[in-house]
């Protein structure tokens, strides 16, 4: 039991760091985007590398941080049955949510995503604007990553809802517990 919490925390601390670090790509999406519009606007030209480069940097942000947003329990969900639930029915719904939706998924998103990027990389796809940016190729990359990260963190949703139907949650430290539900919202760390 205690692998599998370690499991848990190795990988929720991966997501972690990646959604970190990554996260402030979104700095550079907002000057890029303003340069461009200020460009435009003012200036009336444009540089169509800068306008391929943040919506790269959007692409490689947003596929990069979808585990992070996974380990928060940022995404979307249907909370009728789970939000009410205890945490034991938490658990089972991770397992069958898992196990039956996302990680079927992921591995489709691989095994298409895998063909698609060796096909970018095997040329050195670059953007198909006059004047774009070179290396579509490794963008490209980030949709094996997407399906690596949240795939990663499907298994950890798995291991840690094992845990707690052992009766074993306080293996893991308490930002990789479920959260308990209060009356008042409570911010995520």
């Amino acid at each position: 039991m205690r692998a599998l919490a370690l499991a848990v925390q190795a990988i929720g601390g991966l997501n972690r760091l990646v959604g970190t670090v990554v996260s402030w790509l979104a700095v550079g999406v907002v000057a890029i985007c303003f340069a461009v519009v200020v460009q435009r606007y003012i200036f009336n030209t444009t540089f169509l590398w800068m306008q391929d480069l943040y919506v790269w940097l959007s692409g490689a942000m947003f596929t990069a941080i979808a585990g992070f947003a996974l380990f928060r329990d940022d995404h979307v969900r249907v909370d009728i049955f789970y939000r009410p639930a205890s945490t034991k029915r938490k658990a089972l719904l991770d397992i069958v949510g898992v196990v039956i939706f996302l990680l079927p998924f992921m591995y489709v998103v691989w095994n298409w995503g895998w063909i698609y990027v060796m096909r970018s990389w095997s040329f050195f796809e670059a953007s198909q604007n006059i004047g774009g940016m070179p290396g579509l190729f490794v963008l490209k990359t980030f949709i094996l990553v997407f399906a690596a990260l949240v795939g990663l963190q499907g298994v950890a949703m798995v291991a840690r809802a094992i845990l707690v139907l052992a009766d074993k949650e306080d293996l893991l430290p308490p930002l990789y517990r479920y959260k308990v539900e209060t009356d008042e919202e409570t911010p995520v760390v």
